[in-house]
């Protein structure tokens, strides 16, 4: 079966037969949710299944951005508000507390999920904040160290994975240290290979199993004085797969973010060239997408092993779980923490 190595939003709540004719054609390997495509429940359930049903694919991808604080698409009133990422890593109690809590919270939002449909969740943030960067990453980060957040990012993943879900760690090889915002401008980090190597680069190694990753559109001024990571061989095949030995599969960050030049064909096809093994595509244009589709190959060889490894990952069936016992764990949890 032809799929294409590309993942696409859509512009609205319900999918338009323009857009079911354009994925029809091109197959890509998933579609990724906003909150411009969300009214309630049943509204999520239909959009879901109208998009699998253009590629046929019943376990095709549907992504989310669901990391509670302010990057959540799933909120009020059909859905509970999660806490942020810094938040749960401040939890009195330590290590042992904080990670419960944020197991616990991504195993309740990978319930939300799974109940649409919705089969992976771009998080956790592996991102490690330092001090004068741009606050893009700030509370979504698990904490200020690179032990804090590897630790908490993995309790995440594994909530998420009991819960039928697939995480997405991200941005490779860190946002951390980026003073501006890649939606829009290219941030150029100019720290040495030995502090990333000591700050930013320990979180994704130590979650290197993780199925998904989901690069930087950053330049690392150490690794690759002229691309930003999403477009850099040295950065993705180099130092990701190499140095820190991830095999999963890896999608660029969105391609229509400003962080990148040129047109969307061309920004697909450097990303692939790069070592992606899927391009994202998120705003639901038209135009754009039928450029990036121009761009784009189908998914073969290892990168179409690494995406079928990565759907063997899902659970026939999530962990045992009391929605409601776990609702109010998760609550005395926070409630002990604000006492």
């Amino acid at each position: 079966m032809n799929v294409s190595a590309a993942i696409y939003g859509c512009a609205g709540p319900r999918l338009g037969a323009e857009e079911a004719a354009f994925f029809r054609d091109v197959r890509p390997w998933g579609f990724i949710l906003f909150a411009r495509n969300i009214e309630s429940p049943d509204q999520v359930r239909a959009l879901v299944s109208a998009l699998r049903g253009t590629v046929g694919r019943e376990d095709a991808p549907i992504l989310i951005d669901q990391e509670g604080g302010r990057v959540q698409r799933f909120g009020p009133p059909h859905w509970r508000k999660y806490p942020a990422a810094r938040t749960l890593a401040r939890l009195s109690g330590g290590r042992v507390v904080q990670r419960e809590a944020v197991r616990l919270g991504a195993r309740l939002m990978a319930d939300d999920l799974f109940s649409l449909g919705v089969n992976v969740d771009c998080a956790p943030v592996l991102d490690v904040p330092q001090p004068g960067a741009h606050d893009i990453i700030g509370d979504r980060a698990y904490g200020e160290t690179p032990e804090a957040v590897a630790v908490l990012g993995r309790a995440a993943a594994e909530g998420l994975l009991a819960g039928g879900v697939l995480p997405v760690i991200k941005h490779v090889p860190g946002h951390g240290r980026a003073t501006s915002d890649s939606h829009l401008d290219l941030p150029v980090v100019e720290a040495s290979i030995e502090a990333l190597r000591a700050t930013d680069f320990p979180p994704f190694q130590a979650l290197s199993d993780m199925p998904l990753a989901m690069t930087a559109h950053v330049l690392y001024q150490a690794l690759d004085s002229r691309r930003p990571a999403t477009t850099s061989r040295r950065v993705i095949e180099g130092v990701f797969r190499g140095e820190l030995g991830f095999t999963g599969l890896i999608m660029s960050d969105d391609l229509s973010m400003q962080a990148l030049e040129g047109d969307m064909n061309l920004r697909a096809r450097q990303s692939l060239a790069a070592g992606c093994d899927v391009v994202l595509h998120c705003n639901g244009n038209m135009a754009e997408m039928v450029a990036v589709a121009a761009g784009v190959r189908t998914l073969s060889g290892r990168a179409a092993r690494r995406a079928e490894a990565a759907l063997a990952r899902l659970p026939k069936r999530p962990e045992p779980f009391d929605r409601r016992e776990a609702e109010a764990r998760f609550d005395a949890l926070l409630e002990g923490a604000s006492a």
